[in-house]
């Protein structure tokens, strides 16, 4: 006698069921978190995208606009600036200024940054073992970092003063005549580079000794055992170890030099004649220095300045990934 099978439906099992609702509870809290995370990632992130929208690309675009329109002071009022298109950039290239201008723009960024580093570097190495005071001393060398720059700048300016200076005053007992610092076109450019030096040596030094920290001792002990002396130890260990940091140090300097104008301003005006004059300082004398201010020439000034910090920003950008690789 054969039984007939008889095909039923199967029901699937409730816990199969069951396992997929929560997996898919598990899959929506987890895009929540996702998504609360990153809305307070935004969150933090928004203060710093507001600060640099207002501060830094409104004005940027502010000035690429003025340099591609002729205005004037009743511009600014109706708004009616006619577009001019290259037409700053070619009256700027054209001015008899614009070569010695960039001319003492690179030399004024060139030596401030040379010498600025190698005394940095220099105090560094030396307070980088640590004695009594040692503290005390680099403390020291951060005062002319933290004065405002209208103060250094007016205490140079008295201190190379030629009748009542006490540079000159120094020469004088010395035997040597005075010399016009800040009204000889021989020496107004070494003037205010001395006073860049002075003002930019302190940050060197931080960077530079924050970097040296990082060094382990025991390769210097190492190289002690190895018959290694001090100027080997520094030409083998110390400076190629401190390559990323010099190039940020660098790079940081030479930007910040790039833009120096209070420093200049206040102690020659630019002058006498153009004998210390940058694009910084003849940016603003365009813009603001006259009866009659030529607002557009002053910005294409402005954005050749920009161009050349941007050029060097990629310049080390791209150094740095060729070190990274």
């Amino acid at each position: 006698m054969t039984l007939a099978r008889t095909d039923r439906p199967r029901k699937r099992p409730a816990a199969s069921s069951g396992a997929a609702t929560q997996a898919g509870r598990r899959e929506s809290a987890l895009r929540q978190r996702r998504r609360r995370s990153q809305l307070t990632a935004w969150a933090f992130a928004a203060p710093l995208v507001v600060y640099l929208a207002v501060f830094y690309v409104y004005p940027l675009y502010r000035n690429v606009d003025l340099s591609l329109h002729t205005y004037t002071v009743r511009s600014f009022v109706d708004g009616n600036a006619p577009f001019s298109g290259w037409d700053n950039f070619a009256t700027v290239f054209d001015d008899p200024t614009f070569w010695p201008a960039l001319r003492n723009t690179m030399v004024f960024t060139v030596a401030s940054l040379v010498v600025q580093y190698t005394a940095g570097l220099a105090l560094a190495v030396f307070f980088r073992k640590g004695f009594r005071l040692s503290a005390t001393l680099r403390a020291l060398f951060l005062v002319p970092w933290l004065l405002p720059l209208i103060v250094s700048s007016s205490t140079w300016a008295w201190m190379l003063n030629s009748e009542s200076g006490v540079v000159n005053w120094a020469l004088h007992l010395v035997g040597i005549g005075p010399v016009d610092w800040l009204t000889s076109p021989h020496w107004a450019l070494v003037s205010v580079i001395l006073a860049n030096i002075w003002i930019g040596i302190p940050f060197n030094l931080v960077i530079l000794h924050s970097g040296l920290q990082n060094i382990p001792a025991e390769i210097y002990e190492a190289a002690s055992l190895d018959g290694a002396n001090p100027w080997q130890q520094f030409r083998r260990i110390t400076f190629p170890l401190l390559r990323p940091v010099t190039a940020i140090t660098l790079m940081l300097g030479f930007v910040y030099t790039l833009k120096v104008f209070d420093l200049i301003w206040i102690m020659t005006k630019g002058g006498p004649g153009d004998s210390s004059s940058t694009l910084a300082t003849w940016s603003y004398e365009l813009g603001f220095g006259s009866l009659l201010p030529r607002f557009g020439p002053g910005a294409a000034v402005g954005n050749i300045l920009i161009l050349i910090a941007l050029v060097f920003g990629l310049f080390y950008i791209r150094t740095t990934r060729r070190q990274d690789a």
